[in-house]
């Protein structure tokens, strides 16, 4: 068996990290309806949310050299 490539690697760290945000933005959305926000109002919270959570999450693989 061979073992896997620093490309193949890096995809799945980027999986991860996109995962993770997207857990993020759902329970950012679920919070923001909870306090009675109308739906387009949580969805573009949890979007805004993603959008955070990959933006730091990016520059940390960078920094580790997982990508």
């Amino acid at each position: 068996m061979s073992s896997p490539t620093v490309h193949t690697v890096s995809i799945l760290w980027l999986l991860v990290a996109g995962l993770f945000s997207l857990v993020v933005a759902l329970i950012a959305g679920i919070l923001k309806s909870s306090v009675d926000a109308r739906l387009a109002e949580a969805v573009l919270y949890g979007g805004t949310a993603f959008a955070a959570s990959m933006g730091v999450a990016l520059p940390i693989l960078v920094v580790l050299n997982l990508m």
